[in-house]
């Protein structure tokens, strides 16, 4: 028995334990930057001061409207400062923060709605009708609103509900915050994309959140006071975390209500941010903005991107004009990011361009706040060969996977088999651990008894000129079961033919990988950018 066997007095206490919650990061962010931007948005500056007062006298608004602790309190913003404050005031009053997508259609809002049991939700008034609709086929009780008006934007309110700003005037600026008995306690709940079924319900603790914050700052080497721009909308898994973790860096967050290429150049220009996360399609805009939406800046802007495998053609691209790109990878179940492609300099630095890039569309290696991210062998639970070609499915274990899935037991269940949580998405293991995505199992394409990566082939097809974007998605085949179909968007003032694009992929492809058929139309995506592939594979079904 070592002479620690005997532990008495060395239990837990006030002293020496503390609920991890993203809360005590704005506490502290008040005290030691109380001058220092917290928040911008147009002329609208807030201090880390003003920005806890406005985040306390919304907790109390929300605590004098009847709000409790375990309530749910939900959001129809963009990302405006009054979404960023909901994630700091909702649970300082010790309710559930509910960021619903605000490109969501009304029998989807309202199922939300009543599934989460929202007592209150805050609106943006471009929203309100998609609300009162939603709120007209809820089958429980309607939650209260609170109009959310942007002036500025010229987007007023409607006068028929409480607007924020008064909300706010009428409360306590001294409310006690409800601060967390047990770090396990709900922080928030986030809606899965529901393309198949209804939408899940995701539960995070303030610890995940915590650990996810921190984690982050330190796969991204973020400096003291980096100044981020939100172009993660704040409805998707909380903008990966970030309004929680830009206090522990006394960082500034600049708001982004429209995501335009003009927008990010403005803000990268005129507010010097340092850092902003977002989809490859976001990348692409930047790399294909019009001259008279760009801007000069003389400085590194840092880059997450997920969502999406990105195209090694346009990582190649925006690494020219002034972004390092690091390829990241998560799910809403894990609160955004969890796997990193960290660099290596001296093995890849050296790579040409497009060799380059593709080491930096790998989806790399797990954060440090989890504990083991792999690729398995779903039915034996057994890790596959790292050769860089057998195919298994990414699991992970970690304080940065959710609690489980809203009053849906059995689900949860099944998505955490085996001690680990399964993720859907289908990819390879480097023998450096790296893992590499081919596709999500639905993905899959099954041509002949073979797999076609959807990304393999869409990778080939971006790096064509003339394409701006590409989704490739299985069209049903009477010999073959399956083949390759790509959707295509073209540059604009950009040609090219269907037969010119299937030779240029026959080139560089197999015969089997090679697309048959070529769409060439806008592509549907969601308000984070991905492609909304279900709605292509309705198309493709009919050709």
């Amino acid at each position: 028995m070592g002479w620690l066997a005997d532990e008495t007095g060395l239990e837990k206490c006030a002293a020496n334990y503390v609920p991890l919650t993203p809360l005590s990061n704005l506490n502290r962010a008040a005290a030691v930057y109380p001058d220092r931007e917290a928040l911008v948005y147009g002329k609208r500056r807030y201090t880390y001061r003003q920005y806890r007062e406005r985040v306390t006298r919304l907790a109390s608004a929300l605590s004098g409207m009847g709000v409790r602790p375990g309530d749910v309190v939900a959001t129809l913003l963009p990302n405006i400062p009054a979404q960023a404050e909901a994630h700091f005031g909702v649970p300082a009053c010790g309710a559930v923060l509910n960021t619903i997508n605000v490109r969501l259609d009304v029998a989807t809002v309202s199922y939300i709605l009543d599934h989460a049991g929202a007592k209150v939700v805050l609106v943006d008034p471009q929203f309100l009708p998609l609300l009162v609709e939603a709120l007209e086929d809820m089958e429980g009780d309607t939650p209260r609103i609170i109009e959310v008006a942007d002036d500025p934007e010229g987007v007023h309110a409607s006068g028929a509900y409480p607007e924020y700003e008064d909300v706010l005037a009428n409360a306590d600026p001294d409310f006690a915050w409800v601060m967390p008995k047990d770090e396990w306690e709900s922080i928030s709940l986030n809606y899965t994309s529901g393309t198949t079924g209804r939408p899940k319900g995701v539960v995070y603790s303030h610890r995940g959140a915590y650990l996810n914050a921190m984690g982050q700052i330190l796969s991204w080497q973020m400096p003291r006071y980096a100044r981020y721009l939100t172009i993660v909308p704040l409805f998707h898994c909380n903008g990966w975390a970030h309004a929680w973790m830009m206090p522990l860096l006394g960082g500034t967050a600049v708001c982004c209500r429209d995501i335009e290429a003009s927008a990010i150049y403005n803000a990268i220009a005129d507010e010097n941010v340092t850092h902003f996360a977002g989809a490859p399609i976001v990348l692409n805009m930047i790399v294909n903005a019009r001259a008279e939406d760009r801007r000069p800046f003389d400085h590194t802007v840092e880059v997450f991107t997920a969502g999406a495998p990105p195209a090694a053609a346009t990582l190649a691209a925006i690494e020219k004009i002034g972004f390092n790109v690091t390829q990241v990878y998560g799910l809403t179940e894990t609160y955004g990011p969890v796997t990193e492609c960290v660099w290596k300099e001296e093995e890849w630095g050296p790579l040409p361009g497009e060799k380059r890039a593709a080491m930096k569309a790998r989806q790399g290696v797990g954060m440090p706040m989890m504990e083991h991210v792999t690729v398995m062998q779903a039915e034996e639970m057994q890790q596959v060969p790292m050769d860089s070609t057998t195919q298994g499915e990414i699991m992970m274990r970690g304080n940065a996977v959710m609690k489980g899935y809203l009053k849906n037991p059995r689900a949860t269940r099944e998505h955490f088999e085996g001690g680990y949580f399964h993720t859907g998405d289908i990819a390879v293991q480097h023998p450096d651990t790296y893992l590499e995505i081919a596709d999500r199992a639905k993905d899959i394409i099954i041509s002949g008894g073979e797999n076609v990566s959807s990304v393999e082939v869409e990778g080939v097809l971006m790096h064509h000129h003339d394409v701006l974007l590409c989704a490739v998605v299985a069209q049903p085949h009477e010999k073959w079961g399956e083949v390759p179909c790509a959707f295509v968007e073209l540059k604009d003032g950009h040609s090219v033919t269907e037969a010119e694009l299937i030779a240029f992929a026959r080139e560089r492809l197999a015969g089997f990988k090679t697309p048959k058929k070529v769409i060439f139309q806008e592509l549907p995506k969601t308000s984070t950018g991905k492609i909304q592939k279900f709605e292509l594979r309705k198309i493709a079904k009919t050709l």
